[in-house]
């Protein structure tokens, strides 16, 4: 019987987990104690539902069944100290790594950055200042605009999402402005639409409106 971790990864069920994590929030709950017998009887319980499942059973859905066991057996300070420690764990695991991003740059080991922008050298003083900042960016991104599973590829390194220092003010890297599409269907720029140029002096003006328009809305080059 296999487990769906948060990540999507599939592992072998494992009984102790559950055993230990009801032997935390036990522990935490002196005017109510369980036990071992309890917490392994709780413990059986709760694999024999994920085996009558059928399928793999989600985290999520093995911690649910296991405060349900708690209070069925009538150990509701028990229940909700687990809840609590749940909780927690949750919060652990939406740490902020903010600090420690910073703390690599500043000791000069952060090889994502190193590798991010060959435009920046990260030994420069004033570039490790922007990096900075662009760590604090990062983690808004992060923690609020990106979709969980976006984010969760790109630090599983299953995808890579250049540049997310910037994603906050909406702003975009390293465009290829399409001129041929603009100059023969025509582009809005400021909100006004330019009609196709008859003319090749027409054209480069209109060219050089496109480029400094893209240039004023994005971070790097074209």
């Amino acid at each position: 019987m296999n487990v769906i971790k948060r990540s999507g990864e599939e592992v072998q069920f494992d009984i102790d987990k559950i055993v230990n994590a009801i032997r935390k929030a036990n522990a935490a709950t002196p005017q109510e104690q369980m036990s071992d017998q309890e917490i392994l009887a709780i413990s059986r319980a709760v694999e024999e539902t994920c085996v009558s499942l059928k399928r793999a059973s989600s985290v999520e859905e093995i911690q649910d069944l296991v405060e349900r066991e708690i209070m069925s057996h009538g150990y509701f300070s028990v229940a909700k100290n687990y809840i609590t420690y749940r909780y927690e764990r949750a919060l652990v695991r939406k740490a902020n790594s903010t600090d420690q991003q910073i703390m690599s740059l500043l000791e000069r080991n952060n090889e994502e950055v190193k590798q991010e922008n060959s435009n920046k050298n990260p030994l420069v003083n004033s570039v490790q200042r922007d990096y900075m900042a662009g760590e604090v960016s990062k983690d808004i991104p992060r923690r609020f605009l990106l979709p969980q599973d976006v984010m969760e590829a790109h630090e599983q390194g299953i995808i890579h999402f250049h540049d997310s220092d910037y994603f906050a003010q909406h702003m975009h890297n390293c465009c290829l402005v399409d001129l041929e599409d603009m100059l023969q269907n025509g582009t809005v720029i400021s909100e006004t639409m330019i009609e196709k140029p008859h003319s090749f002096s027409t054209a480069c003006n209109v060219a050089t409106q496109i480029i400094a328009q893209v240039a004023s809305s994005q971070y790097g080059g074209q």
